[in-house]
Formats: C-alpha cells, sequence, structure tokens
C-alpha cells in the first residue's frame, strides 16, 4: 500500500478506519498499521480515534462534518443534550462541544474536529431522533424535545424552576408539549415528568409575559 492507492481508496471519503483498509489491500494489518503511523508523523493523515483517520485536506476531496463525525466515532449514537439544544437554538449560546448519547459505554475523544463527548442511554431511552441533512451528509440528531430529555436526565438533581430559568431557554415554539410528556413516559423517569411539567409552566408563564426565558 503506497500513498496513492490510499488516495484511489478513501480520497472521496469523509474518513475512514483500518477494517477498510485490510479489506481494500492485500497486506497484513500490522503492515497496514505501521504504514499508516509513517503518513500520521509526515501529517498526511490524520487521527481522529484508535482505528479511524481522515487525510489531510491537501488529500481530501470532501470536507469533514464534525457533526456526522461524532455519530461514526462511537455507534450507535446520535447528537443530543446541549448541543442539540444550541442546534434548534432553544439555548443562546452555540455549543461546539458535541455531545452525544449512545448504548455502548461512555466515551470521550479530542481531535483536531473537535471535541465529542458520549453519554451512555438505557437500550430503552434511545429513541426520539432524527436524520438531518447537513451538507452533502445526514446526521442523526435528536429531536427538540428529546435533546432536553437527554439533557435532564445526564445532569443529575432536580430539574427546579430556577434551574430551568438559569438555561435561558428561547424559541419554545418548536417543542411539542404532546410528544414531550410522551417521551418522558416512555422514559420511565418521575424526576423527568416532574421537569417537563415544570418547563412548561415555565413556558407558558413566559408566553404571557410574567417569566424571562
Amino acid at each position: 500500500m503506497n500513498f496513492e492507492s490510499l488516495i484511489q481508496v478513501v480520497g472521496t471519503q469523509a474518513h475512514f478506519d483500518l477494517p477498510t483498509l485490510v479489506q481494500a489491500f492485500d497486506e497484513p494489518r500490522e503492515s497496514i498499521r505501521v504504514q499508516l503511523s509513517r503518513w500520521l508523523r509526515k501529517g498526511k493523515v490524520v487521527h481522529l480515534r484508535r482505528g479511524h483517520y481522515t487525510l489531510a485536506e491537501s488529500y481530501r476531496r470532501v470536507p469533514v462534518s464534525p457533526a456526522s463525525l461524532a455519530n461514526a466515532l462511537h455507534r450507535p449514537s446520535y447528537l443530543s443534550g446541549l448541543w442539540a439544544l444550541g442546534f434548534y437554538g432553544l439555548i443562546p449560546e452555540q455549543v461546539h462541544w458535541l455531545t452525544s448519547v449512545t448504548t455502548r459505554p461512555p466515551q470521550h475523544f479530542e481531535n483536531a474536529f473537535g471535541v465529542f463527548d458520549y453519554r451512555n442511554l438505557k437500550r430503552e431511552a434511545f429513541f426520539g431522533y432524527r436524520v438531518l441533512s447537513e451538507g452533502s451528509t445526514d446526521i442523526l440528531v435528536a429531536e427538540p424535545e428529546k435533546s432536553l430529555l437527554d439533557h435532564w436526565h445526564l445532569n443529575p438533581g432536580e430539574w427546579t424552576r430556577e434551574r430551568m430559568e438559569e438555561m435561558r431557554y428561547q424559541n419554545t415554539e418548536c417543542i411539542d408539549a404532546a410528544r414531550l410528556r410522551t417521551f418522558a413516559i416512555r422514559f420511565g423517569s418521575p424526576r423527568l415528568e416532574r421537569a417537563v411539567e415544570r418547563w412548561l409552566h415555565l413556558v407558558v408563564a413566559g408566553q404571557e409575559g410574567t417569566v424571562s426565558l
């Protein structure tokens, strides 16, 4: 495997993994790994996480989407929590730390494209996400209602009125109250059900002009 053949195989891919190269080239896995290490040192290949790579920008014919990369680095997973709340404009800040949920053990990766944090959810709570297009790629993102519930679930403690006010929620019209309640019931968490009712009360109060969300 030389670098020109590597470009031919993965040049049109945003990222690739070691098993892909083992299938594409008739060479031992360890030999491919050694060659990748050399190209990493020369800056021709960029390390994403163990066994996952991308070509340096000058050799790659497609851009790398951090959101799409978040889906790929640890599967199954979908983007949620604070990142999704920022994505939907439910909080004032645009969050760059990419938070995802997964049924697998938690993981944390940092590379040239961002900080990727994976939090564990029980299998029964792994629902409520959608496929969205971002440029030429698709990404898995929690629905707005599920991004709220995942954030509340992943941050321990009671979600009091004061704690919710500190989040400065906005654009709350994108939340369907019935879906939010239904998702909370599916979670099977009384703490989340209480959080839902407090949040909905704040939204109504905000619409009446008595609370600034």
